[in-house]
């Protein structure tokens, strides 16, 4: 398969870039991944890159997106850091993505058994860490299913995967909110941005369709401005 172009990139839709994911996972999981010419591809994107996505995911090493989706070299932007978290580096990377470079949509791919997650959720802390799990703390205190102390911690696996999908719709909530100028492509149906999980067992990826955003209505009700 050939890289994408500056025409094939302008010629996709938001709606149509989710679609070549969500397709990509499905050749993925049935272990069907197109054949591609690395070497030639890279000789392709030499010059320049139009990647169609930008997919904001976990450190973790078994959650490569670009294999995941199955997609090659200049098909994605991948920014990754532990727990998925948003910080101004991540949004500043996002901006660059979609404004100067031209992806039509973001996706913030939390994973089962995160590892980020379960050390905010026993309230780990080491170094420079800490800071970093500060961040996905909220989404620990959000999580209102479980109501025993005792079970509020790494242990409990339904705790540890209600706290990964709060803090994959708190990080996509708060990439509209810190960035006016994603918010206002979003607004102008330029891009969309929607969350979703890896499932590390059986490789699915799951699409979350209450956090898809592509619209000002979309914006203002995920926002809850409405």
């Amino acid at each position: 398969m050939k890289a994408h172009t500056f025409e094939t990139q302008s010629n996709i839709t938001p709606q149509k870039a989710l679609e070549y994911l969500k397709e990509g996972n499905q050749r993925f999981v049935k272990n069907l991944m197109n054949e591609r010419d690395f070497l030639q591809q890279a000789n392709e994107t030499r010059d320049g890159q139009w990647p169609f996505a930008v997919i904001l995911s976990c450190i973790d090493s078994r959650t490569s997106a670009e294999l995941i989706f199955d997609q090659g070299l200049g098909d994605i932007f991948s920014v990754r850091i532990a727990g998925n978290v948003v910080n101004t580096d991540i949004l500043g990377s996002l901006e660059f993505a979609c404004k100067v470079a031209g992806s039509k949509l973001i996706v913030v791919l939390g994973h089962s058994n995160c590892g980020a997650i379960k050390g905010a959720c026993d309230h780990v802390e080491l170094g420079n860490l800490t800071e970093l799990l500060s961040k996905i703390q909220p989404a620990v205190y959000e999580e209102n299913i479980t109501q025993d102390f005792q079970n509020r911690n790494s242990k409990n696996s339904e705790f540890v995967e209600n706290v990964t999908d709060i803090n994959i719709s708190r990080s996509v909530k708060s990439i509209i909110s810190r960035s006016p100028i994603l918010e206002n492509m979003i607004a102008d149906q330029k891009i969309a941005i929607i969350g979703a999980k890896y499932d590390l067992e059986s490789g699915l990826v799951q699409f979350f369709e209450d956090t898809h955003v592509s619209t000002r209505e979309h914006i203002n009700a995920i926002l809850e401005l409405v």
